[in-house]
């Protein structure tokens, strides 16, 4: 506490909750081994002979994540890192589980666990190098001019690959990458530091339509340009879920910084209207929406998202248990449609403590927005907050048939490279942000009347 002549102030000190984390990260582990175990005895009546290797490394990993923080970022919501490893771990669980019963046999299990490793280090890479996000506000062009071209690159010739209908790979010799989960990253920032800047102009009011103000015409370029490139890759991707998960992160970051419902108006009529186009210049988009109303029409076309259905039905509220179901008979059962093969073993119980964990991880980075100092930090947290929750509500919508499938990963637990790295990266922005907000070289201070108690 610190005494000035005129007012007592009160210095709010945010705890570090070193121990916290670390319980927590604990659990985690726990929780993660327990399933590659479970699936272990149940499938073959016994352990692996390397199951310490696996146990002992996961928690070794754990260990030194939970060490980077304790140095680098100890004011850090102690909260976000736990949810993550308690996601990624299950991922890995059942990716193994999926893999177990492959024929050929796979392995995509390996190859998640060393993208989970590659992701880990960029992680610690982003909270000890990048002490200071502010950095990245200086450059907003820069960066949403790297993010185009980065949604964008699927479309060129020879590198761009066609997959299940959508052309949302690149392939450079060996190696295969997503470059929209690359791209999502640097388009937040670059948001995050245009609108900042801006904020003063698109907050200027226009005409009241319906008891509604409207931005001035003027001003609607950067929604345009959002849009126009949201539709290109809707049309020429054939990637409803990115297309959907850009704009919808743009029009969020602009309601948050400008308060005005009339971009999120604007933001509606522009979504409908692209919809619509999409329908009738993509037969993709139209196949899938016709897939949701209407699946039972076509078996053979559909059979993705009916044997979804039926295994997740099989796995009613309790679920059949780790390796006693048969998720590996759904397509894509290791990635687009992790989720069924989780709603499948471990019931709707099971699917809904995932989502939870979802919500708190929203949760938590919206609560690292409304903590942060600096207006640059709360639209960047805000807008990949947001990222995460339309992700995971439009996957886990489209393989419940609550909305259309749109091909989007399920953060931290669907297999693949791309995602994972750049989800991680993510939360190591979140943390830096959380830790940036909580320590006390910035100090809080309190007004209390002269003469008062402390508050």
């Amino acid at each position: 506490m610190s005494v000035s002549t005129d007012e007592q102030q009160t210095i709010i000190v945010q705890p570090k909750r070193h121990w916290s984390q670390l319980g927590l990260l604990i659990l985690a582990w726990a929780l993660g081994v327990s399933g590659y175990l479970l699936t272990e005895l149940n499938i073959h009546d016994d352990l692996p002979t390397n199951w310490q290797v696996i146990v002992g490394g996961w928690l070794a990993v754990v260990l030194a994540c939970h060490l980077v923080t304790r140095f680098a970022i100890p004011y850090a919501d102690p909260v976000i890192l736990p949810v993550v490893v308690t996601l990624n771990g299950l991922g890995l669980a059942m990716i193994h589980r999926i893999d177990l019963i492959a024929a050929p046999p796979r392995h995509r299990f390996e190859a998640q666990l060393v993208w989970t490793l590659a992701g880990m280090i960029l992680w610690a890479l982003t909270v000890t190098v990048l002490r200071d996000y502010r950095k990245l506000q200086q450059i907003p062009y820069v960066l949403f001019l790297v993010g185009l071209v980065l949604l964008l690159l699927p479309i060129v010739p020879v590198i761009g690959t066609e997959i299940n209908g959508s052309r949302i790979w690149v392939h450079l010799g060996p190696f295969s990458l997503q470059p929209a989960e690359i791209a999502k990253v640097v388009l937040a920032v670059a948001f995050a530091g245009y609108l900042v800047e801006k904020r003063d102009v698109l907050s200027v009011a226009g005409r009241k339509v319906l008891g509604i103000q409207l931005p001035r015409l003027r001003d609607i370029g950067p929604i345009s340009v959002v849009w126009l490139a949201s539709m290109l890759v809707i049309v020429f991707e054939r990637d409803l879920g990115t297309g959907m998960l850009f704009f919808g992160m743009f029009v969020v970051m602009l309601y948050v910084a400008t308060g005005r419902t009339g971009w999120v108006v604007l933001g509606g009529i522009a979504a409908i209207v692209g919809a619509w186009g999409a329908i009738a210049l993509t037969p993709h988009v139209g196949t899938r929406i016709n897939a949701w109303l209407h699946p039972f029409d076509d078996f053979d076309k559909n059979r993705q998202v009916i044997e979804a259905q039926y295994g997740m039905a099989w796995g009613g509220l309790a679920g059949r248990g780790w390796g006693l179901g048969r998720p590996g008979l759904v397509t894509f059962s290791w990635s687009d449609f992790i989720s069924s093969s989780i709603g499948e073993e471990l019931g709707v119980t099971g699917l809904l403590a995932i989502i939870v964990l979802y919500a708190l991880l929203v949760f938590r980075g919206l609560r690292a927005a409304l903590a942060s100092r600096d207006g640059f930090g709360t639209l960047l947290a805000a807008g990949l907050a947001f990222v995460f929750a339309l992700q995971v509500f439009a996957i886990i919508g489209g393989v419940t048939r609550l909305l259309p499938l749109t091909g989007l990963t399920t953060p931290f637990m669907s297999q693949g490279g791309s995602s994972l790295i750049a989800n991680w990266v993510i939360i190591g922005i979140f943390m830096t942000i959380s830790h940036q907000a909580r320590r006390p070289v910035d100090q809080i201070m309190i007004p209390t009347p002269r003469g008062g108690e402390q508050a």
